[in-house]
C-alpha cells in the first residue's frame, strides 16, 4: 500500500471517528451546549484533520479514485450507528452497504 493509501485509509478513519463524535454530542439538550460539549469540539478537529489528510492523498491519488472510496464511511456509519446507537439495519440498508462495498473494492483494483 502506498503511502497515499495509507493516507487516505486514516482520512477516511478519522473522518468517521469525528462522525461518531458529533452524533455523541448530538444528544445535548440545546444546541449551544451541543457545540460545547466535548465529543462535538474533538469531532469538529478531526473532520478537519480527515479534510487535510485528503488533500495529501490526492496528491497522487485520482479525484476520480479517492472520492469514491470514501463511500466506504457510509458503510462504516451504517453499523456504527446499529451497534452504537441502536438505529435500525434492515434489509434494505445491508443491500446497500454490500453494493457500497464491492464498488469500492472494484475502484480499488481499477
Amino acid at each position: 500500500m502506498s503511502p497515499y493509501w495509507a493516507t487516505l485509509a486514516v482520512a477516511i478513519l478519522t473522518s468517521m471517528v469525528g462522525q461518531t463524535l458529533l452524533k455523541s454530542g448530538a444528544g445535548q439538550p440545546s444546541l449551544l451546549d451541543q457545540l460545547l460539549d466535548w465529543h462535538t469540539l474533538i469531532g469538529l478537529t478531526l473532520y478537519g484533520g480527515a479534510a487535510f489528510l485528503y488533500l495529501i492523498a490526492l496528491r497522487r491519488i485520482p479525484m476520480s479514485v479517492a472520492l469514491p472510496s470514501t463511500a466506504i464511511s457510509y458503510v462504516a456509519a451504517a453499523l456504527i450507528g446499529h451497534y452504537m446507537f441502536g438505529e435500525p439495519l434492515g434489509l434494505a440498508k445491508l443491500g446497500a452497504i454490500a453494493l457500497i462495498s464491492v464498488g469500492v473494492a472494484l475502484l480499488a483494483f481499477a
